[in-house]
């Protein structure tokens, strides 16, 4: 029998700020990461920072905003009141304490929990913030969240603001770096929502004079079918245009935070442009149809805001304030009254928009025979056994205890799932598994999604018939063999989800796996190496004559060494899509019926690799 485990007083703990917040760090920042993805932790806690700068701008004060990220450390200097010198060290150190409380300062501020910059304060090697105001400064410096300098109050020449620099603690984020590709779009987005703000990135200057129409031409990757609709109001901003790509493409914000996964405000804009569509042209069009190719934004401001997460990713206020009106119906009213008077103001809009809708329409009449036949074709697959090994997290679960690290892998061949699936971890990890090459879908109406039994399992797999929103996994991974056939499976795919699916990439949710082409072992060492480089390196370092592996396949690599290939440690290479990858060329270039251009293409840029012996 096991000995009593006691419980006493002295099991009890209180942890400080500081501790709780390093122990459980995803509660205030979400995953941790090392750089690599825009979502990663370091790029929150330059958020975190960003944000009170924003929030000072917001109020009226201070035009200009400094950010400099160099070699890991970051500094935010804006030009804005200054946090009295008074309470400095405990804004920055004190949890609940913050100007933000009082909506008389703040009215409509980012965060009003007071925990932010706590968090990054915390979760810093070294941390230092000085407050400049009115002749005076304050600057209290922190290792890990504790004070090591508090410097006296002192004369200055500087003017009014706070600067604020730390370096993310290199123990809780491991080998991170820090990538001007992810920190860009984030200030381009605080521009766009607040016309009149500079914010200056280590030299290079950011600057919005057209708001959301300006963010829209920066993210849009298809053209507009006619001019932005653009219409501003008191506390509320949206943009609307329509293009000839599938699917919907919203981008929404909140007091100045982009809600990556929308809320009550996405929800709100999506049913009210639908419904004030339908009703001026008096037609019974299916919302389905209206919102086809649709590209929007919306930005509203909300006095003390709900969000569903401590790092503000989705909206979940349903009122715009303590004493005001649904979020629901302030958005309705809006787009009600100035979309209906734009539309019969710009006469050209509702007639292009017209044709488009009716478009959509009469190719979801086309293949409804075709989709009901399909669903039905799904179910007596019993997805879930023959082409799905299932897990036991999916995105759209009611809890969503953890959706972030759910993902499912795309293969092809039994080998080669197989060694997947006996690897996989069966919590969050899901194979599908294709049969032989995808079909080729460039030029291809989405009648072939319905049509092709691959395809058609595939959606019904991910959930995304009705759109993305209903998206099972977080990340879907394409894992095919490192060979050129592996390579124009990879490339199917993704023209598959380019051409009906964007908003899937557009939203960060496809995944190249990286697997390894060699194993190198010797006695003592076996290292796995995913380029010719690697290669060389681990034979050099074995110092003696290694035994060296080619893996021509994912079914060559045994389960016990799988493992390690989709664990932790996974090497992933997402898919983007931005305006300048001229999608529509690549795809007729390398997917179309040139086939005299592109074998030529392939002819001159032949690589030949050197034998490995």
């Amino acid at each position: 029998m096991s000995q009593e485990l006691t419980y006493t007083e002295e099991n009890i703990r209180t942890l400080d700020w500081k501790e709780h917040i390093r122990r459980r760090p995803g509660m205030y920042i979400g995953k941790l990461g090392d750089g690599s993805h825009s979502d990663d932790g370091i790029y929150v806690l330059l958020k975190e920072a960003l944000d009170n700068s924003i929030d000072e701008y917001m109020m009226g004060f201070g035009k200009t905003i400094d950010v400099t990220v160099r070699d890991g450390k970051v500094s935010v200097r804006d030009q804005g009141r200054g946090i009295p010198l008074g309470k400095v060290t405990d804004v920055v150190s004190k949890m609940n304490t913050g100007g933000k409380y009082d909506s008389k300062a703040f009215k409509k501020s980012v965060g009003l929990n007071g925990v932010g910059i706590k968090a990054v304060n915390a979760l810093s090697a070294y941390f230092r913030v000085s407050s400049f105001r009115d002749g005076e400064m304050k600057t209290v410096e922190f290792e890990r969240g504790n004070i090591i300098r508090e410097y006296p109050v002192a004369k200055t020449g500087e003017p009014n603001g706070t600067l604020t620099e730390f370096i993310p603690d290199n123990s809780i984020f491991k080998d991170y770096r820090y990538q001007e590709d992810h920190i860009e779009p984030l200030l381009k987005n605080y521009v766009f929502l607040n016309s009149g703000l500079n914010i200056v990135f280590n030299d290079k200057r950011f600057q919005s004079r057209n708001g959301l129409v300006d963010l829209l031409n920066e993210y849009m990757t298809a053209e507009p079918l006619y001019p932005v609709i653009h219409l501003k109001g008191d506390d509320i901003e949206m943009v609307l245009t329509h293009t000839s790509q599938y699917g919907e493409e919203y981008y929404s914000f909140v007091n100045g935070q982009h809600t990556t996964q929308g809320g009550t405000h996405l929800s709100a804009f999506r049913e009210a442009v639908s419904r004030t569509i339908k009703e001026y042209f008096a037609k019974n069009f299916d919302y389905a149809d209206i919102r086809s190719g649709m590209v929007g934004a919306i930005s509203i401001k909300v006095e003390e805001p709900v969000f569903e997460s401590q790092t503000k990713t989705k909206l979940g206020s349903k009122d715009m304030g303590p004493d005001g009106i649904s979020v629901g119906k302030f958005i309705g009213d809006f787009v009600k009254k100035e979309l209906d008077n734009y539309l019969h103001i710009n006469r050209e809009t509702p007639d292009i928009m017209l044709q488009k809708i009716q478009e959509s329409e009469k190719e979801r009449k086309a293949i409804a025979g075709v989709t009901k036949l399909a669903r039905e074709r799904a179910k007596k697959a019993n997805l879930h056994n023959r082409k799905l090994r299932d897990c036991r997290v999916h995105l759209n679960d009611a809890k969503g205890e953890g959706q972030e690290e759910s993902s499912i892998f795309i293969t092809e061949g039994d080998s080669a799932s197989g060694s997947i699936t006996k690897s996989r971890d069966v919590t969050k990890q899901a194979v599908f598994s294709l049969r032989g090459k995808p079909l080729n879908t460039f030029g291809l109406t989405k009648k072939v999604v319905y049509e092709n039994e691959e395809f058609n399992l595939l959606q019904a797999a991910l959930n995304i018939e009705e759109g993305i929103e209903g998206l099972r996994y977080n990340k879907v991974i394409i894992a095919t063999d490192a060979d050129v056939d592996g390579m124009h499976i990879r490339l199917l795919m993704i023209s598959f989800f380019l051409q009906f699916f964007p908003d899937l990439i557009k939203k960060g949710h496809v995944y190249i796996l990286q697997t390894p082409l060699f194993r190198v072992r010797n006695k003592k060492k076996t290292s796995y190496c995913y380029s010719e480089e690697e290669r060389r390196k681990a034979v050099k370092e074995s110092g003696s004559d290694p035994e060296i592996t080619r893996f021509k396949g994912l079914g060559e690599i045994s389960p016990d060494e799988f493992k390690y290939f989709i664990g932790p440690d996974m090497r992933l290479e997402p898919v983007t899509l931005r305006k300048t990858d001229q999608v529509k060329e690549l795809l007729e270039f390398y997917m179309g019926k040139n086939t005299m251009e592109r074998q030529n293409f392939i002819i001159d840029n032949l690589v030949i690799e050197e034998d490995i012996a």
